[in-house]
């Protein structure tokens, strides 16, 4: 008896020996896991992708339009890339394609 028996009791064998869990029950938590994850958090992100993508395509000249920002205002000139918006009388600023959050109805801005 070392001392080391001591502060830690030595194990016995049991009366059966134990099983091993199988393969299948090993991977069947991670993959339910995983399962989990994509359809709460990576699928519906993909279709907000989605979704975004087409709005930015259908995307035209006149077009009333807020940035992810919070400007409002109407598309005038497009780009590959950036997208010029008039916000005021003569004045005009570009944004990113991919800044613009929604699409106006036609004749919200004129209302306001």
């Amino acid at each position: 008896m070392n001392l080391l028996d001591l502060l830690i009791a030595p194990a016995h064998a049991a009366a059966g020996a134990p099983q091993a869990p199988s393969l299948l029950s090993t991977l069947a938590f991670p993959i339910i896991l995983i399962a989990i994850m994509y359809f709460l958090m990576i699928r519906p992100q993909m279709k907000r992708t989605k979704e975004h993508r087409a709005m930015l395509e259908k995307l035209s000249v006149g077009d009333e339009v807020i940035t992810n920002g919070g400007i409002a205002g109407t598309v005038r000139s497009m780009g590959e890339s950036f997208i010029t918006v008039e916000v005021a009388d003569r004045v005009e600023i570009r944004v990113q394609k991919g800044a613009i959050g929604n699409v106006l109805p036609k004749g919200t801005l004129k209302s306001v």
